[in-house]
């Protein structure tokens, strides 16, 4: 089987003070996917991120984390698509989405940014037709508090949600990353 090279990206925040915020959900879904493979994290300054890089899937696998924070995730995830020569159709975004409730998620190739920073900056350097594992964590009652929202620490009982959500998006990440999708969609 010939192996191709596969970018898994989880979107977040560097730093402690975010680690249990909804906005780094997708940092907790790639460090899930990196222990799973027993892959490790090093910090990798040329892509200005974290990067575990190894075999599996059939595939040449990297998982990054951009350091860049949020809203510069694109800068990241950019170099190191160009670099390895990365097609789009082979990377896949887990991230945060608050139009969805906590412990949804949904999956699909291409698309708008629906304002999500993180995503309209990916957009902006490489295009819109990478896949995207959009995990759920709910809406704020005032929609002028998004902003603050996304950077609050789940609670307790949402961590329990959130945890069990992560591993169900973790198989949708092992099923792209061995091409079981027709159309688009997940099979």
């Amino acid at each position: 089987m010939r192996l191709y090279m596969i970018l898994i990206v989880g979107l977040g925040n560097p730093g402690k003070q975010y680690s249990n915020t909804r906005h780094n959900v997708g940092f907790m879904a790639a460090d899930l996917v990196s222990d799973r493979l027993s892959f490790a994290f090093s910090p990798n300054s040329k892509f200005n991120s974290e990067i575990a890089i190894g075999d599996a899937f059939d595939n040449k696998v990297i998982i990054a984390k951009p350091i860049t924070y949020m809203n510069l995730s694109g800068d990241a995830v950019g170099s190191i698509a160009h670099y390895y020569k990365i097609p789009l159709e082979k990377i896949i975004v887990i991230h945060d989405d608050i139009d969805l409730k906590l412990g949804e998620i949904r999956v699909k190739r291409g698309g708008g940014h629906g304002g999500h920073n993180g995503l309209r900056s990916i957009d902006g350097h490489i295009g819109k037709d990478y896949w995207r594992i959009r995990v759920g964590v709910g809406r704020p009652e005032n929609k002028d508090d998004v902003a603050d929202y996304v950077l609050t620490n789940f609670s307790k009982d949402e961590r329990v949600v959130i945890d069990e959500t992560l591993h169900d998006a973790i198989a949708k990440v092992q099923v792209l990353a061995e091409g079981k999708f027709d159309n688009n969609q997940i099979i």
